[in-house]
């Protein structure tokens, strides 16, 4: 085991020694690398702050039960007990809400009251409100939209509206985003691959003559292989702290913006960075690719005739 911690240890000096030795460069592409990386850092950071809000977001979602319009008042009044049956989750609270008080409500709203005079005769319904504060987050709109259509089938029901659709609409925002920052992603880490792969083969094509003296004195592909790959191991772990910082000086003016806008809403919600755990496979997967590109480079050029 001693000897192959020395040799690991010897080729990461090595790699130290030729990042020393060139630190423009390797700053350089250090650069193109970390801003490669930085993007789909950037969007983890975004969706791990939506996440819990589309999760664990408080709804109470609303299904409004409109009658025929020639149902009698003791028909309505009795149709609560076949809702409350139909909805069956022993929590749903009903609110009905007869035709002549929804008539109230429409003729207050400004510039409504003559247009409402001039038709005449009521043309509301009676109609029930279901709220549903057993349905908590957005995991269960699917539910609330199969307890519609129980509703539907009610007789004398003329339409029925679900009024937390747009709760479906983010989870299905957050899916598009998180496909989206997977494609972002694959194609980036294609990037950074490629620029250590180019890294690297300009320093094999420039120590050639020392890789083929090594070779001649027995040293393994291993051998000769291990000093290029912590080199690339290395631009990658520091490219990912790079984009790591980057992403954290850009949170400060973001959430100074985003402040302002919540604050209009009543909420105090703000971007937060990454946790350690988070930061920890982040610079893993940078290393990891960095290493990749290093291999495959110093594979493909020393295995040349």
């Amino acid at each position: 085991m001693k000897p192959w911690i020395r040799q690991h240890l010897y080729a990461l000096a090595e790699a130290c020694k030729h990042l020393l030795r060139h630190p423009g460069s390797f700053l350089l592409n250090m650069l193109v690398v970390s801003v490669a990386l930085a993007l789909p850092f950037a969007g983890l950071t975004m969706l791990e702050n939506v996440r819990p809000v589309s999760e664990r977001l408080a709804v109470e979602p609303e299904i409004s039960v409109f009658l025929k319009l020639d149902t009698p008042r003791e028909t309505a009044l009795a149709l609560a007990t076949q809702i409350d049956r139909t909805v069956g989750t022993g929590t749903a609270k009903l609110e009905f809400l007869p035709r002549e008080q929804a008539l109230n409500k429409l003729r207050d709203k400004a510039g409504l009251a003559d247009a409402l005079a001039a038709l005449g005769d009521n043309p509301l319904p009676d109609a029930y409100v279901v709220r549903l504060p057993g349905f908590q987050d957005a995991v269960h709109a699917a539910e609330v939209e199969a307890v519609a259509n129980r509703l539907r089938t009610l007789p004398g029901v003329e339409q029925v509206q679900v009024d937390s659709a747009w709760v479906k609409r983010l989870a299905a925002l957050v899916r598009v985003l998180r496909v989206v920052l997977l494609f972002m992603a694959g194609t980036l880490a294609v990037v950074v691959v490629a620029v250590v792969f180019n890294t690297i083969r300009l320093q094999v094509m420039t120590q050639r003559e020392e890789i083929e003296a090594c070779r001649m004195f027995g040293a393994t592909n291993a051998f000769i292989y291990r000093p290029f790959c912590y080199t690339g191991a290395l631009l990658g772990l520091f490219a990912g702290a790079a984009a790591l910082v980057m992403v954290g000086v850009a949170l400060y003016p973001l959430n100074a913006a985003i402040f302002d806008f919540a604050r209009m809403y009543g909420s105090e919600f703000r971007l937060s960075a990454l946790n350690f755990s988070s930061i920890l496979i982040l610079l893993a997967i940078s290393a990891a690719l960095g290493l990749s590109g290093a291999f495959f480079s110093v594979r493909r050029h020393l295995t040349r005739p």
